[in-house]
């Protein structure tokens, strides 16, 4: 038996098989953006979604007998809440509307977040979180927020507790990586500029009760540009300064809701450094990198529990 998951999101085309031995294949693709741009218009990321999706299904089931796949699972918004909407997710919810249809299985839809959550969830391999509150992190891109999980047996509510109150950390590291030279989307250069530095950095992050704000360090590696300032130094003072607003936002959540679990979750936590950090100061649950970013796996998953 294998469930189906599909995520269409900025800025990967994403699907994934799941078994019921929680063994997982995953194809995924990058949007494509230009050299020297920070993004993409939705028009365009659901023009390459649509261009990219047939290539990725027909690679993962080509050894695969379909007649086995029993569920589909589909990211239909980026967030669990009314009004929460994005054109490019229509791309994969029609698709798993045909794929269901023509197989004859049940089709299941979740956010974007929730299955970034699941996929941490699996990665981690602690489906204990299932039965129980946990405060999870989802930092990424297009989100950068905290949220209070609540279990529903197969999966689990999800309540909004903390947010940043401007940019997002992805979209902080993207800006000041792009400034730097490096390629769209910037995370992963950015932390071998970052680790390959061997100095200190002091950084003051910014909160305004549990939430943050990320402008700053824009303007402050800006400056540091200006400055003739070390690329190694600022990819370094930018990654310290989003771990030491994760962190303060962290402190400030447990005192005000006790010492729950804490899962990180989305593209920024699966950063070496950042995740350090956080692994020996919380003992906290992240995700594998492949199953940090943006993909399908953890949306397969939540299908897969749907249908037990």
């Amino acid at each position: 038996m294998y469930v189906l998951g599909i995520d269409t999101s900025n800025y990967t085309t994403s699907l994934a098989l799941i078994n019921e031995n929680k063994e997982v294949i995953q194809r995924k693709k990058l949007l494509p953006v230009k050299q020297g741009e920070v993004g993409l218009r939705q028009s365009d990321a659901v023009f390459h979604h649509t261009q990219q999706l047939y290539g990725l299904y027909e690679d993962l089931v080509r050894d695969t007998d379909t007649s086995l796949i029993k569920a589909v699972g589909v990211s239909g918004r980026p967030r669990p809440v009314e009004g929460s909407y994005m054109p490019c997710f229509t791309v994969g919810i029609n698709a798993a509307r045909v794929i269901a249809a023509t197989l004859k299985v049940p089709l299941f839809t979740f956010s974007h977040q929730e299955g970034h959550i699941a996929a941490a969830v699996l990665s981690a391999d602690c489906d204990e979180l299932f039965t129980k509150d946990f405060i999870a992190f989802h930092v990424s891109g297009g989100t950068t927020e905290a949220v209070l999980a609540k279990p529903t047996g197969s999966g689990f509510t999800l309540e909004k507790i903390a947010s940043t109150l401007d940019l997002n950390a992805g979209q902080a590291i993207d800006r000041v990586g792009v400034m730097l030279g490096l390629d769209f989307p910037c995370g992963r250069e950015l932390e071998k500029l970052a680790l390959s530095y061997d100095g200190q950095v002091k950084v003051k992050p910014t909160l305004k009760g549990c939430d943050c704000c990320l402008s700053g360090l824009e303007n402050q590696c800006r400056k540091m540009y200006d400055n003739n300032s070390s690329k190694e130094n600022i990819a370094y003072y930018c990654l310290k300064y989003i771990e030491a607003a994760l962190k303060a936002m962290t402190d400030r959540l447990l005192g005000k809701y006790g010492k729950l679990p804490l899962l990180y979750a989305g593209g920024v936590m699966s950063n070496s450094i950042i995740r350090k950090t956080f692994e020996a100061e919380y003992k906290a649950l992240f995700a594998e990198p492949e199953f940090s970013c943006d993909n399908a796996a953890g949306t397969a998953y939540l299908a897969l529990r749907k249908c037990r």
